[in-house]
């Protein structure tokens, strides 16, 4: 079997060059790369180079993380694959000793080996590659590998409305109806909430909110959300039970403060690249900020729901691109006016 990955070789490059086909260690799978999804963070690391620069100026750099595709060979001390098993990997791989690890915080792990970033930078943009088998994932009988493949940026949706207190009663208002956004959404429905407010500034994203289960969409380019929200046929001056922001941005951040109740929640989903200044006078009847970050014990709860058909992540993909044209996909991703146009690109690595 050849080998082949897609690297980072500048800003804006990528190079297919050949590699050698890894070999399983004694607890690892083997896997053929069939999907991998194109993250938000891949898409920034594309354009400007990874978050965090390697020290090694000759580092290589990979991109990838949201992975799927099948079991080719397997470490002589694996027992819960076999070749031919359709898998998904969470692609964080913790220390296992550290104090966040010991006390289940895993995703908070200070020395976690994380795909496409330090320290090794290792990227799902292959056609094999390995992982450790306690971190992989069967498919189950009722899902793709496409649908595999979006289990990673599902769980992250998941992870944030369980630390946010999603539930039956409550009111939620997603702030940017980007994947993640529309991860949220589903992930809010999931677990039995109904009254869900989707704000963007693409009507595609909105037309998709709707579809996937949204009560009401505001297009922020064309209404004053704050205004909306805050109108007497909606929430009036209760404000919002719950709020996550999903944008990334320090103007939909400051909305969220403004729309929020009493002693309700405001969760940062979206990351924060600047200082964003927050006016505390308007939330200091005990809300509650909280940052949520990746997952942490939600990959089964995810392939779950997604297998159930509570969560529907393949009416997300917008794009998918062969494996040869990974420069194009990329290049298509960052270009002002086609990104417009992708709510979510997957890299067709193989059949």
């Amino acid at each position: 079997m050849q080998n082949s990955e897609a690297i980072l070789v500048t800003p804006k490059q990528f190079v297919i060059q050949n590699c050698p086909k890894p070999e399983p260690k004694e607890y690892e799978i083997l896997m053929k790369v069939e999907y991998v999804g194109m993250c938000g963070s891949d898409i920034h690391g594309f354009e400007f180079g990874p978050f965090i620069p390697p020290k090694d100026p000759n580092q290589k750099i990979g991109l990838g993380h949201e992975v799927s595709g099948k079991v080719v060979g397997v470490g002589e001390k694996v027992t819960k694959f076999k070749i031919g098993d359709k898998v998904l990997i969470e692609p964080g791989v913790p220390d296992d000793t550290c104090e966040y690890c010991r006390s289940g915080r895993y995703n908070i792990c200070p020395k976690v080996d994380f795909m496409a970033t330090q320290p090794n930078y290792k990227g799902a943009l292959t056609q094999y590659m390995t992982h450790p088998e306690e971190w992989t994932y069967h498919i189950p009988d009722e899902m793709s590998t496409l649908e595999g493949a979006l289990v990673e940026p599902a769980a992250v949706g998941m992870h944030a409305a369980i630390l946010g207190g999603a539930q039956t009663g409550k009111s939620v208002v997603i702030l940017g109806g980007g994947t993640i956004g529309l991860m949220v959404l589903q992930a809010c429905l999931s677990l039995g909430v109904t009254d869900i407010t989707v704000v963007d500034v693409i009507q595609k994203r909105l037309d998709l909110a709707k579809k996937l289960g949204a009560k009401r969409v505001i297009n922020g380019k064309e209404e004053d959300t704050v205004a909306v929200i805050r109108s007497e046929e909606l929430y009036g001056d209760r404000g919002v039970d719950l709020v996550f922001e999903a944008a990334g941005s320090a103007f939909t951040t400051n909305q969220a403060v403004q729309m929020v109740a009493r002693g309700g929640k405001i969760m940062m989903v979206g990351t924060q690249s600047q200082p964003v200044p927050i006016d505390f006078l308007k939330i200091n009847r005990e809300v509650t900020i909280q940052t949520s970050f990746r997952y942490c014990n939600n990959f089964p709860q995810t392939i779950e729901a997604i297998a159930a058909g509570k969560f529907n992540v393949k009416d997300m993909v917008t794009n998918i691109y062969d494996y040869k044209d990974v420069q194009k996909a990329f290049m298509e991703a960052i270009d002002p006016v086609k990104k417009a146009g992708i709510v979510k690109g997957v890299v067709k690595i193989s059949e």
